[in-house]
């Protein structure tokens, strides 16, 4: 009984509602999922088609495993959703069995790298309250008796992992989501979608048709797997996904194979899943073989096994557990699966289409991630936006000029299945799709010894190497080898894997860290460059750009009679969450005398200046808004156009007044006019130091870089990437959308309140209202840790023997010479969200299982006051830092 009885009578019928208020596209774990939260939500209207039977595509023949254990956070909650749902709710709301076996789940490590990797985790998962062990190899035989443990040294146990069942699970999505009242089509295919375009051009989903008719809705969410593509191209979109035959084979009958729990054996790149008495092989191949094509009627077929490339996981299985050697294989299973360009999912409304919802690229993860991702689903459709940070699966991740590059795609996706069960080093880096996006300025650093970074398809400047003689080591990229897979030669002594190699380590990179304390030093104490290029550059413009300006930003940015005020601002939601923070002057027209906008002169308009992997999300966040609104403004992103040059240091003002010819003694956040091709000049620091930005056409900023760096030795500048600004803006306080602060952060929790102009009218400013007066859940604080062990974000915050939070980001302060983070303090643990109560008790940070003494503070304690940023330095502060560097 695969259908409720609303589905049935409603299929026999031949028939389909005429209107919902949303339509759910796609039977499997998700599409299921999503339809249940909707309905339960309170949604009264929701419709589930499937072109087939539900569980057709990808998730009737999944392995269905449940991993508690990962590197993320967002993953883990997701994760704990889901099993929650499957092992409680589900059962209890319908009366049925989701088909849910309680297994466990073993992690073995061959390395200590690897074992170190497992230890992060197993620390995050205390963080969420979910059970998790380390084991030492003779513990592993205590739990798995049939693995070998004589190379191993040690693993990870999850004692609450398990396995799903593809059918008991959608049934009992579609049993509750029926009870609920929304309505289950099998068999109903989706033929198109219409669109209509409203007053301001802004294209909306319309309705849909179907083989048993049309339905009128203005959201669909489009949770077809492998069959995503398609959907999204009925309205003109594109869904980046490709599909990869994924497999994994079942053996014969082993003996004590029924009391084992199931296993990942990372570093064989296999899982070992429980099934009964046999056991279910499979796992991640460097060659994996692509699907170019996926018929639509392809609903429970499989392909046939490829031998050559499968047979690598038979051998390591042999290997992990012997006895499986003396086994045949009783069935094999290879069907298609979808990956993604960073091995995240697709979620979150189109920015193209209004009312257009991806749900898809699950990257094989689609039955353990589904329950949480359907109910995050369903508060973006519901509310505009999820209940937890979900930015990393948000599909305004990717600049949409990328989502229509189908070699960055293909290069991308292979990668990243290839390195599926890699170890997730914190500063790796891909070999794949590089390049994509370069500015004017890239030729020039990469001679000056750059190390680029990739960051939403932007090369960017990570840090800079030398010989130890002085000359810049060139680690150009080259095209991607695809791992010497498929017939490409493998590159020999290619200097960028050698380069990145040095941060495959949970310690202090050796020389790359040597150098980024060069260049945070250097910046603290004489001058730095940083081509900041990567930021995204937006323009509100329009008619009624100044009234979009002050209902838009949480500070009024629109004061008439003021050009060129430069003020950090946040963008909130209507809860007060924090959408962004950013930086917004208001400028001349972008002819200088106005611009025509439907035959109105502009005088004005509003550049910000945005993080560069929020960009498009930004850029959403403010079409939505101005639409839903009815403002007459566009915002036009001309990120690709300028290019942004940030010198910072003591040294920068006197540096500046030789080059731009004007007197760069300025008001603080200010940009007066300037000269030598420079459109714009922000006094404006985001390390902690005097400093300046210089925004200018991106043809003009290779001849600008010179005039400033033609001196370098002589001033004692030198090139600088954002890991030394990371160090330098976390050191001293400074925000990290997506970090520190996120869209479920407000800003009293943040500690941002100052940013909030009281008695406006603006987005949230009726949230905040509410929050003034009130007291936190929750309270953002900087700690230090002075023993010298890597930190990265994501390591558990105790006080007093007990869990309070966990660090959002954290680094290495050269200036201070400690490990610096931020995290919040729960605030009902500590049972008042004063300072004096936060701040008192004693805290430690949680590192791979071992805690470390911190100091705990409201603020940074390298600048409690700023300065440094308005140019005020004092003498002895200097000559420590100088000590320190030469050192």
């Amino acid at each position: 009984k695969t259908e409720s009885d609303a589905a049935d009578q409603a299929r026999k019928s031949g028939s389909v509602p005429a209107e919902a208020d949303v339509v759910v596209i796609g039977g499997g774990s998700v599409g299921c999922s999503t339809a249940y939260h909707l309905a339960k939500m309170g949604v009264k209207n929701v419709v589930l088609l499937e072109k087939h039977k539900l569980t057709a595509g990808t998730t009737w023949h999944t392995a269905g495993l449940l991993w508690h254990l990962t590197s993320h956070d967002l993953e883990m909650e997701l994760i704990k959703h889901t099993r929650e749902l499957m092992t409680e709710v589900l059962p209890e709301e319908t009366g049925l069995e989701t088909g849910w076996v309680h297994t466990g789940g073993l992690f073995t490590a061959y390395t200590q790298q690897r074992f170190d990797a497992y230890k992060e985790m197993t620390t995050l998962a205390k963080v969420f309250d979910i059970e998790a062990h380390l084991l030492s190899p003779s513990e592993i035989k205590e739990v798995h008796p049939l693995v070998d443990i004589s190379n191993l040294v040690g693993a990870a146990y999850s004692p609450q992992d398990g396995t799903m069942d593809p059918a008991g699970t959608c049934v009992t999505y579609t049993r509750a989501a029926a009870k609920y009242g929304a309505k289950i089509l099998e068999n109903c295919d989706v033929t198109s979608i219409e669109t209509s375009t409203d007053d301001y051009g802004i294209k909306r989903i319309a309705s849909i048709n179907t083989n048993y008719g049309p339905i009128k809705t203005k959201n669909i969410v489009n949770c077809t797997g492998v069959w995503a593509p398609y959907v999204g191209e009925m309205v003109g979109l594109n869904v980046p996904q490709l599909t990869y035959k994924h497999a994994y084979v079942v053996t014969e009958p082993i003996e004590g194979v029924n009391k084992v729990p199931n296993l990942r054996d990372h570093d064989s790149s296999i899982y070992l899943k429980r099934q009964g008495d046999t056991l279910q092989i499979g796992g991640y191949e460097s060659n994996p073989i692509h699907c170019e094509h996926v018929d639509k009627d392809f609903a429970f077929g499989l392909y046939d096994l490829d031998w050559d490339v499968f047979s690598r996981h038979i051998e390591n299985a042999f290997i992990s557990v012997p006895e499986i050697e003396q086994s045949g294989i009783r069935s094999t299973v290879c069907g298609p699966e979808s990956f993604t360009a960073d091995s995240k999912p697709l979620l979150g409304e189109s920015p193209e289409v209004r009312g257009f919802f991806y749900g898809s690229g699950f990257n094989s993860g689609g039955m353990m991630y589904g329950g949480g991702a359907g109910r995050e689903l369903a508060n973006w459709v519901i509310y505009g936006k999820p209940s937890i940070d979900m930015f990393a699966w948000d599909i305004r991740r990717f600049p949409g000029m990328l989502l229509s590059n189908k070699s960055w795609l293909h290069q991308k996706t292979h990668e990243m299945y290839s390195k599926h069960y890699s170890i997730a080093f914190h500063h790796d880096q891909p070999l794949a799709g590089r390049n994509a996006r370069k500015d004017s300025l890239h030729q020039t650093l990469a001679d000056r010894g750059c190390f680029f970074e990739e960051k939403h398809g932007w090369e960017r400047p990570g840090y800079f190497m030398f010989e130890e003689n002085g000359k810049p080591i060139k680690s150009h990229l080259l095209p991607y080898d695809y791992y010497g897979n498929y017939d490409n030669v493998k590159h020999d002594n290619y200097k960028y894997d050698e380069l990145l190699r040095k941060d495959y380590t949970f310690d202090f990179p050796g020389d790359v860290h040597k150098q980024l304390a060069r260049e945070s030093l250097t910046c603290r104490t004489s001058a730095a460059m940083f081509n900041t290029s990567y930021m995204g550059k937006l323009f509100l413009t329009g008619p009624d750009a100044a009234t979009a300006a002050r209902y838009l930003f949480s500070r009024d940015v629109s004061a008439p009679g003021k050009l060129r005020p430069c003020t950090y601002t946040l963008m909130l939601n209507d809860e007060g969450g924090i959408e962004s923070d950013l930086v917004v002057a208001k400028v001349p027209g972008l002819t200088g005398g106005g611009i025509l906008y439907m035959f109105t002169l502009i005088k004005t308009e509003f550049y910000m200046t945005v993080g560069g992997a929020t960009t498009e999300y930004c850029k959403g966040h403010l079409s939505d808004r101005l639409s839903d609104l009815g403002i007459k403004c566009n915002v036009d992103d001309r990120t690709n156009d300028m290019g942004i040059l940030s010198l910072q240091g003591p040294k920068s003002r006197e540096i500046l007044d030789a080059v731009v010819y004007i007197n760069c003694n300025f008001t603080f956040e200010s940009v007066p006019p300037a000269k030598c091709n420079i459109q714009y000049l922000n006094r404006i620091s985001f390390v902690g130091e005097l400093g300046y930005e210089l925004h200018c056409d991106m043809q003009h900023m290779p001849k600008i870089y010179e005039a400033i760096m033609q001196d370098s030795d002589k001033h004692g500048i030198c090139d600088s990437g954002y890991r030394a600004m990371e160090s330098l803006s976390t050191e001293v306080g400074f925000h990290h959308w997506g970090h520190s602060i996120r869209y479920d952060d407000n800003p009293l929790e943040a500690r941002l309140m100052n940013l909030c102009d009281e008695g406006a009218d603006y987005v949230g400013s009726d949230a905040i209202n509410r929050l003034r007066g009130t007291n936190p859940n929750k309270i953002l604080c900087c700690f230090t840790v002075d023993e010298p062990v890597q930190l990265f974000g994501h390591e558990a915050i105790w006080r007093n023997d007990e869990i309070v939070g966990y660090t959002r980001n954290a680094v290495h302060g050269f200036a201070l010479n400690k490990e610096v983070a931020f995290g919040y303090v729960n605030a009902r643990k500590v049972g008042s969200s004063d300072d004096e109560a936060v701040l008192s008790g004693n805290y430690e940070v949680e590192r791979m299982g071992k805690r470390y003494p911190a100091q705990v503070f409201a603020s940074s304690p390298y600048l409690p006051t700023f300065n440094r940023m308005m140019g005020k330095y004092s003498d002895e502060d200097q000559q420590r830092l100088l000590a320190r560097m030469n050192a």
